[in-house]
């Protein structure tokens, strides 16, 4: 009992002391780029400018690192605390965006400190990126559709839904468990379907029927709530 009290005790120390490491690791970023800067302009009026040129240059990747360090751990902290109140999937989607626009800032800026053309890289960037896109068409299909699905929330999770789509096949009703980034979980019957959400985003949308099958009840005898006698000799 005590270990387990103790391995209790550390874990609660660590997630408090996790948003603190990403500030840290921000202030140091921004040290580490002013010093960067820095040391590029005293290079420029110096006669021997290689020790300048190395640490501006070193300052510049410490730069990077912590930027990149600190994206993560804020994002990640951002996430926690959105978490029980919009949702995995919310949650999620905001540290995604989180990442990606703290990832290219970080980028543009760690390329800014070592005087590269960022023009050309954003170009040949654009390049690949269209050619990424061209690639993974359906997976990123199934991501903007998951966006939009989260955004105008034709169903939550929780809802007894039915859907109606030939992309799927037919119909599927059951109970959503998540809508992901990618995929929907649907509970139904016969068990537990992932379906893509860009299918999802082209189906028809109900709500699950709960009647009972009409058939099955014409095959019932219909007694009348009479009773049957039976004549002993």
């Amino acid at each position: 009992m005590n270990q387990i009290h103790v391995a209790e005790q550390m874990a609660r120390v660590r997630r408090r002391a996790r948003p603190w490491r990403s500030i840290i690791a921000a202030l140091l970023a921004v040290l580490a780029m002013a010093g960067s800067v820095l040391a590029r302009q005293q290079a420029g009026g110096s006669g021997d400018r290689l020790p300048l040129e190395l640490v501006s240059a070193g300052c510049a990747a410490a730069f990077f690192v912590f930027a990149f360090v600190a994206t993560l751990g804020l994002s990640g902290r951002a996430r926690e605390i959105l978490l029980p109140r919009i949702g995995n999937a919310h949650a999620t989607m905001v540290r995604l965006l989180l990442v990606l626009a703290g990832g290219l800032t970080t980028l543009v800026l760690t390329l800014q400190l070592f005087r590269l053309p960022v023009g050309q890289l954003v170009l040949g960037g654009a390049l690949t990126g269209v050619l990424v896109g061209i690639a993974a068409q359906q997976t990123l299909a199934n991501l903007f559709a998951g966006i939009v699905l989260l955004l105008s929330r034709p169903f939550g999770v929780g809802d007894d839904v039915r859907l109606w789509s030939g992309p799927l096949g037919g119909q599927f009703e059951g109970t959503v468990l998540e809508i992901g980034l990618t995929y929907v979980r649907l509970d139904a019957e016969n068990g537990e379907y992932r379906l893509p959400n860009a299918q999802v985003l082209s189906s028809a949308v109900g709500p699950r029927d709960a009647k009972v099958d009409e058939d099955d009840a014409k095959d019932q005898p219909d007694t009348g709530g009479t009773e049957t006698l039976t004549s002993h000799p």
